[in-house]
């Protein structure tokens, strides 16, 4: 059976062209501006939601087991494993996989670049926040 194709949202031929940059006053100011070039520094592989809730969770704790991470964020165990993993490649994240009696425990923490990596972020952010209401 064929899937059918998916939905495309498209302009209706007599619909007014979206408004040029410089008609939205937030994009027209910030383009050019700090706040636009702080936006570009942000860390990209903190910024995805899960990654930054992981990281953040870690900062405030010393270790947090993959369960305790799981609970806390909401999310599945494919999620977190994958999300996880990125922060751990990219050296943010130390994984620690042992036994608790029989059972496999997964426990992680924020290594000193992770630490880094998340001050300097929020201090993107905060120029970013700092930036956009002086606009």
């Amino acid at each position: 059976m064929a899937r059918p194709a998916a939905a495309r949202t498209r302009r209706p031929a007599d619909a007014p062209p979206p408004p040029a940059a410089e008609e939205r006053p937030v994009l027209a100011a910030l383009q050019g501006s700090a706040a636009a070039s702080t936006a570009r520094e942000l860390d990209a592989l903190i910024h995805e939601r899960v990654r930054l809730g992981i990281v953040s969770a870690l900062a405030v704790n010393e270790t947090l087991s993959f369960t305790e991470l799981k609970a806390l964020l909401q999310v599945t165990d494919g999620n977190l494993s994958v999300h996880a993993r990125k922060l751990e490649d990219a050296g943010y994240v130390a994984c620690t996989k042992g036994f608790e009696g029989r059972v496999p425990r997964t426990d992680y923490r924020l290594t000193a670049a992770g630490r880094r990596a998340l001050a300097a972020y929020l201090d993107h952010m905060e120029a970013l926040i700092r930036a956009t209401r002086a606009g």
